[in-house]
């Protein structure tokens, strides 16, 4: 099992430099493929709010964090011009869930040879990705399935509430790439705070250990030295503290369910 890990957007050098090395030595002792995420730019949000560092620095950070620390990296992309040069410095360009249906951001994806990580929409059931899949090999036939991940992170229940279907992990594992659950975003709360996503981070080691359970090819947890202060998903994020405790239990898990 591997782990993509992170704080949720790129807020100063320091801080993304301070806990790709935290989490990388983590990782090193529990022997566990890492790839370091976090996001130039935030570009769904409900409101007017802060975005990020922009594409330009924040390629340039996490260039620094890839030739630093040896990390495979991943970020998100959502316009297909941004695709080539994320491709540059990303091993993996993420999907974001807003944009799972959108066909050329999916194919100017699929066509750099990176991974893609399609994440499910909130208004997707997981079925529905055999179609994402299929445009992303459409774009790059000879694309390997397991250079395609798609990625469960909720489902809208209602307005500010998701809920996690853990068949959808099973579903989804029928395409035949492989399935990451996402533990920080499927504790949303999406504008429930005035226009501010919310969250309920105590939920994610619940959650986590319940996808593990069923059987997942990968773990995308994003942490932050300081949630409460981050620009975004401050609600959700977990502790960078917490961080070895979470990944110990998971690693149990698969463990038990690999036996």
């Amino acid at each position: 099992m591997f782990v993509i890990a992170g704080p949720c957007a790129i807020e100063s050098r320091d801080m993304v430099l301070h806990t790709a090395e935290t989490l990388l030595r983590v990782c090193s002792e529990l022997r566990v493929k890492l790839y370091f995420k976090s996001s130039f730019d935030k570009a769904n949000r409900t409101s007017l709010s802060e975005r990020g560092i922009g594409i330009e620095e924040g390629l340039h950070i996490l260039q620094e964090v890839k030739t630093v620390f040896g990390l495979p990296i991943l970020t998100d992309v959502h316009e297909s011009w941004q695709c080539a040069p994320v491709a540059e410095v990303a091993d993996v360009l993420q999907i974001p869930a807003f944009l799972s249906r959108q066909t050329d951001l999916i194919q100017a994806a699929a066509r750099t040879g990176r991974i893609v990580n399609i994440k499910k929409g909130q208004f997707m059931a997981p079925w529905d990705m055999q179609g994402a899949v299929l445009k992303a090999r459409a774009a790059m036939p000879d694309t390997p399935l397991n250079h395609i991940w798609l990625t469960e992170r909720g489902s809208s229940f209602g307005y500010g509430r998701l809920v996690v279907d853990m068949t959808s992990l099973v579903e989804m594992r029928k395409t035949g790439c492989p399935v990451v659950f996402d533990a920080t975003h499927s504790v949303q709360q999406p504008s429930s705070a005035a226009g501010v996503t919310g969250g309920n981070r105590e939920m994610v080691s619940h959650l986590m250990r319940a996808a593990v359970a069923v059987g997942v090819d990968g773990l995308f947890i994003e942490t932050h030295p300081d949630p409460d202060k981050a620009i975004s998903d401050a609600a959700n994020q977990v502790k960078l503290s917490d961080f070895k405790t979470l990944l110990c239990q998971a690693l149990a898990i698969d463990e038990l369910v690999h036996k």
